[in-house]
């Protein structure tokens, strides 16, 4: 028991001085999710609202985005956009030197963007699916209302229908933005300094595997924090419906 003690104290010490670099990087992937989420929620609109266009080109080629992003693993798209975009754009630009699309070992800069890229394209088409859900669940004597208004579509979706539709479509919305925020430990596998690839290399460095506790109790209170938020704002929704 006296050895467990010691133990812990060293242990303690050990987690403390992490600290700095831990919050530090936390606050990379606070960024990369918010900035993810927002970016998604805007691209999800425009293809939820594609979906259901009545133009068939237009339907077919959302539907096709997200039966796409949907489709394909997630890791597989951010290797992509770190690895392989990059050499395609060099090509198509004649080998123009453009700061996001260096080849060799890419900047902290263009980390975060080849990883905000993948995340936002992918996130993009769950969050589509969700809108165009909401959208639909929409009685569509609202839109004829409008439209007897002599309200055009696009006015009819802007002004009557989405302001509707985001009620419904905020829980789930809330719920991706907390699981985007745990699958972005994926970025690890690009390098870009976040949370979890801090923690593996504090690990590495210092040859301890005690960083694991506070690297995941901190993804815990994130977790919590965030989704005790949310509870709140969609009881706050609901009270309006």
């Amino acid at each position: 028991m006296q050895g467990f003690f010691e133990w812990f104290q060293v242990g303690w010490d050990k987690i403390w001085g992490w600290m700095p670099a831990l919050m530090e990087s936390t606050a990379v992937t606070l960024e990369l999710t918010a900035a993810s989420v927002s970016t998604a929620v805007v691209l999800g609109v425009f293809l939820a609202l594609g979906k259901i266009n009545k133009n068939g080109v237009i339907r077919r080629l959302s539907a096709a985005y997200i039966f796409f992003f949907r489709g394909t693993p997630l890791m597989l798209q951010l290797y992509f956009v770190y690895y392989t975009l990059p050499d395609i754009l060099h090509k198509l630009f004649d080998g123009s030197s453009l700061e996001f699309i260096a080849t060799g070992p890419l900047s902290m800069q263009s980390r975060f963007f080849a990883a905000f890229l993948a995340f936002s394209l992918n996130i993009a088409a769950y969050l589509a699916e969700i809108i165009r859900a909401a959208i639909q669940s929409i009685p569509k004597g609202q839109m004829e209302a409008a439209r007897s208004l002599g309200l055009t579509y696009g006015q009819g979706m802007r002004l009557i229908v989405i302001p509707q539709a985001y009620r419904r479509m905020m829980p789930p919305v809330c719920n991706e933005f907390v699981m985007v925020l745990k699958d972005t430990s994926l970025v690890a596998i690009i390098a870009l300094m976040d949370l979890t690839f801090q923690t593996k290399q504090i690990a590495a460095l210092r040859s301890s595997e005690l960083v694991y506790i506070p690297a995941m109790i901190i993804y815990l209170i994130l977790s919590g924090v965030f989704t005790l938020i949310f509870n709140k704002l969609e009881k706050k929704l609901a009270a309006h419906e």
